[in-house]
């Protein structure tokens, strides 16, 4: 594997994300933001954080597969969420842990969660952002 995830002595060990990602592959991939939508672009999960987080995971997954990667490889991701509030973080680790089982992966990454007004379309709550490394 080409991404090694740390959490170094000196700083928090966070149960759900790392802090650093150690990465020794040869090829950077950088993922557009994935959102709620299905392979035909349908909406996913109107009005529910936990569905729309773990479809934006799946496309993640979905994206990396279709180029022989997997999520394994990814180095990092950012996410943003409408109207962020930390009452919204069970239903944000509930959507990445139905992904995570859905994918037979570790979730657990370097994240960076960022609260945004909107996204591109007024339906979308969350926006997934990843950078893999792969051989």
């Amino acid at each position: 594997m080409a991404v090694e995830l740390v959490n170094p002595d000196g700083l928090p060990k966070p149960e759900v994300y790392r802090q650093l990602s150690i990465a020794t592959g040869s090829r950077l991939v950088f993922l557009a933001g994935q959102v709620a939508r299905d392979a035909d672009g349908n909406p996913v999960g109107e009005g529910d954080l936990a569905a729309q987080v773990e479809q934006a995971y799946l496309n993640v997954g979905t994206a990396l597969a279709g180029i022989g990667a997997s999520f394994d490889d990814v180095a990092k991701l950012t996410i943003y969420v409408v109207d962020w509030s930390p009452d919204k973080m069970p239903s944000l680790g509930e959507g990445v842990s139905r992904a995570a089982r859905k994918l037979g992966v570790d979730p657990v990454k370097p994240i960076t969660l960022l609260g945004v007004a909107a996204l591109g379309e007024p339906d979308l709550l969350v926006e997934v952002e990843a950078t893999a490394v792969i051989d």
